[in-house]
Order: structure tokens, then sequence, then C-alpha cells
């Protein structure tokens, strides 16, 4: 799987993997604001569900850049290595977590052969880690202990969240990167320039 890739994408792989590891860990403390925001209406477990999407764009957004096997599920495991390196309260455990999210990921991509990147199979992909996680973080986080009618809500809103964020803002952000030439010696920059050449002919 590894031997196909190019230092370059390695390079790109893990600097998306770090950055994103640091974004994840803004983002923990941006949820446990939104919780005690929440926690007096009694729906402070929305608190992170609303922007769980956040988790998943690291994976999706260097699956779409670099379009090869295996490199949504890496960039994932990286930026959760960084998360704790910088202190997560999540602790060790959450390698485990980036580690089922990574897999949440791959997994759509895998179903396509890694050929086929467009919007609908980003936003599956990203509902598919949403799922997955959920499975887990139900057991792993407790959220078995809550009311049917909140764990059905929670998971519909992660699910909302990962079509977006990760699925929507994920693609729209790798393509402004494109765009701009950074990323011509990439799968998606190489896309680009083949639209570009074909609208000029």
């Amino acid at each position: 799987m590894t031997k196909n890739w190019r230092l370059k994408e390695i390079v790109l792989m893990s600097i998306l993997g770090v950055v994103f590891g640091v974004i994840y860990l803004v983002f923990f403390i941006v949820g446990e604001g939104m919780r005690n925001i929440l926690a007096p209406f009694g729906l402070a477990p929305f608190g992170y569900e609303i922007i769980y999407g956040v988790w998943f764009i690291a994976p999706i957004m260097a699956a779409y850049i670099l379009r090869k096997p295996g490199v949504a599920f890496t960039a994932e495991c990286i930026a959760g290595v960084v998360e704790v390196l910088l202190g997560s309260a999540a602790g060790p455990g959450l390698l485990l977590s980036a580690a089922i999210q990574g897999a949440g990921a791959e997994t759509v991509f895998s179903l396509t052969a890694w050929k086929d990147y467009r919007l609908r199979i980003l936003i599956l992909s990203g509902i598919s880690t949403a799922v997955i996680s959920f499975a887990w973080h139900l057991y792993s986080a407790g959220m078995i202990a809550l009311a049917p009618w909140l764990i059905v809500s929670t998971l519909a809103v992660r699910i909302i969240s990962a079509a977006l964020i990760s699925g929507v803002l994920g693609k729209w952000l790798s393509d402004q990167l494109a765009k701009t030439g950074v990323l011509r010696g990439y799968a998606l920059g190489k896309a680009w320039q083949r639209k570009r050449k074909h609208a000029s002919a």
C-alpha cells in the first residue's frame, strides 16, 4: 500500500495530519465550551456533535488531494498522535479513536477502489466515519447510558456535521488550495490543471 507513496505525498499527508491535529485540539476546547452552554437546557451531549465533522476532515482532505490507498487512515492517525503529544485531555486512548475514524473514512474510498472522489463519495466517507466512530463511542464514552431518543438524535447530528464539515467543507478547502497552484504536483492539482486545459480548449 505505502510502496506507491512518493516522498512529497508522505510529507503533505504528514503536514495535513499535524495541522489538523492542532485544529482538533482547539476544537476540543470549543466543544467543551458548547457543552457548558447547552448543559442548562439538558442538551450537553450535542456540544461536540454539532462540530464533530471537524475531527473527520483530515482523512477526507488527504484522500481527496492524494487519491491513494491508505492515505485517509494514515492522515487521521497522524492527527491523533499530534493531539496526544500536545496534551489532549482524551489521553492515549485517543489513538484508538483516531485509528477507528481513519478506518471509517478509508472504507468508502476502498469500495470505489480509490478511483472515485466526487463530492458524494466524500460525503459518504464522512457519514461512514460518523457512524463507525459513534458505534465505538457508545461504549468507550458511555453514551449507551443516554436515553434512546438522545442516542438517535446525537447520531443524526454527528452524521449531518460529518457530511457538511468533512465532506462539503473538506472538498471546498482542498479545491481552494488546488486553485492557487500549490497542489500542482499532486493528484488533485493535476485534475485541476486538466480542467483548465479543457476549459481553454
